[in-house]
């Protein structure tokens, strides 16, 4: 069962195909087709990308023999991810073999460190594209329609895409994602984001607010807001009319879109250990529309390895921090992530590991054996010297304490009363729906006889539970 979660978890919201809208001739007169991987912010990016791309007149298709662009956005966070795309674009370049005329990109974080391998080696794709360099596309586009192979993958400074109105890719018309920020100053040794997407910038803060509340006003009621380290979101506007506004805090945007109204859920992704700060806390506590939810990346529990892994805090320092969350908001949610098996890491050291996700009683966790990553400053500096198959038992020992952990989690609410979103039909049946409460568990229950649809609030009482999914009726 490990070995099953396992796989589940490494290949969480991998290559999902996108098709915002159906590719109507009468409009569009050119189709694309894209593939995401990785987190969150990609799925993000990739919405940014289909609203560049719509302007250029490209409609989307869920098949890719039928498209004149097919584009991969890509991740670099694990070789699996890798792998994978390449598979991908050996299967996109059997169809080019037979239409000569479609265009191959890959976008985001694989662009930089592999392009000339895709361009020149394997002659797989015709155009490379950086997460900064969107707005670039359609230029790119045209060249590689030329028959030039066609790449930017420079970084900026200040590129957020603020002005770009994303097209919600395969929505259910419930929830959307909201990107705050770009980049990442945090430099783990282990993470090749901060060279894949560059350095920290925030986002207008008023642009986020704007665009939160344009999703409200088109019946979206939950908004998820991204960036790699959002708590370290801060925004200082430039000088108007000789006046310096007020900067705008991570507290203090998620105050602003929590009063744009009751009736629409925000949470957000993801946290640094380091900066979640009181102020977070304690206006998540004062807005019962701020969900009750923290994804808190430990990564190790061992103070050594986490000194190793650049990660800034203690063991000691990680569990305080759980311990202000739990007294500020005793019903809060945690997730966290875990690697196993980083450089030098004994087997004293996984036992650190297991002891505080035991003392920090995760919700559920994503679960990950270390994979050095070429660029990182954990490659350049240290031995991968961690055996896999030991890699692989510590890996194992960690997603069966998770399961039971989670089995715990999820069983403690049986008899409870929680206020679900729905999204949707359960996937089982399309006699329940489904939907979350604010701790960003899964609930399912029966329609009954209530006429509800997607994006209402209801009441619903727990009577059964797995380790993933609750079970109850509407009250």
């Amino acid at each position: 069962m490990a070995e099953a979660l396992q796989k589940v978890v490494e290949e969480d919201r991998q290559g999902e195909a996108y098709a915002p809208f159906a590719a109507d001739p009468n409009i569009f007169n050119k189709k694309f087709y894209i593939e995401s991987y990785g987190c969150q912010m990609n799925f993000s990016d990739s919405e940014i990308v289909a609203s560049i791309l719509h302007n250029e007149g490209y409609g989307a298709t869920r098949n890719y023999e039928d498209a004149d662009l097919v584009l991969l956005n890509t991740c670099s966070i694990r070789e699996k991810a890798e792998v994978t795309v390449r598979n991908r674009l050996q299967a996109f370049k059997k169809v080019k073999d037979q239409n000569p005329g479609l265009l191959i990109g890959v976008l985001g974080c694989m662009a930089e460190r592999l392009k000339a391998k895709f361009l020149e080696e394997e002659k797989l794709v015709d155009i490379v594209v950086g997460p900064d360099a969107y707005r670039s596309l359609p230029s790119l586009i045209s060249e590689a329609g030329g028959g030039q192979k066609s790449v930017n993958v420079l970084l900026s400074r200040d590129e957020t895409y603020a002005d770009i109105s994303p097209v919600r890719l395969d929505s259910n018309g419930v929830t959307a994602f909201v990107s705050i920020m770009r980049g990442c100053n945090n430099m783990c040794t282990f993470c090749v984001v901060p060279f894949t997407r560059g350095r920290e910038r925030s986002r207008d803060a008023e642009s986020i607010v704007a665009e939160c509340k344009d999703l409200f006003d088109r019946g979206f009621k939950e908004v998820t807001l991204l960036g790699q380290n959002v708590d370290s979101y801060y925004f200082t506007p430039s000088f108007a009319d000789g006046h310096q506004p007020d900067s705008v805090n991570f507290a203090q945007l998620l105050e602003r879109v929590a009063l744009i109204s009751p009736l629409l859920r925000i949470r957000f992704s993801t946290s640094h250990p380091k900066d979640i700060t009181d102020d977070v806390l304690h206006t998540m506590a004062r807005y019962n529309n701020i969900c009750k939810y923290i994804h808190l990346p430990v990564q190790s529990g061992n103070t050594r390895i986490l000194q190793l892994m650049n990660r800034t805090y203690t063991r000691e320092w990680y569990l305080n921090k759980v311990k202000r969350i739990r007294e500020i908001m005793p019903d809060c949610g945690i997730s966290s992530d875990v690697i196993s098996g980083f450089c030098t890491e004994t087997e004293e050291e996984h036992q650190d590991t297991l002891s505080i996700m035991e003392l920090s009683k995760y919700d559920m966790s994503y679960m990950f054996s270390y994979s050095e990553r070429p660029g990182t400053l954990a490659a350049r500096r240290y031995t991968d010297d961690v055996p896999e198959d030991v890699k692989k038992r510590r890996l194992i020992e960690i997603i069966d304490l998770q399961n039971a952990l989670s089995r715990e989690s999820y069983r403690n609410d049986i008899g409870k009363t929680f206020e679900v979103l729905i999204e949707g039909n359960s996937k089982k049946s399309d006699k329940d729906w489904c939907g979350r409460n604010s701790q960003n568990k899964m609930v399912v229950f029966a329609k009954g006889e209530v006429p509800l649809s997607k994006g209402d609030y209801v009441q619903v009482h727990i009577t059964s539970a797995t380790s993933a999914t609750l079970m109850g009726h509407m009250v």
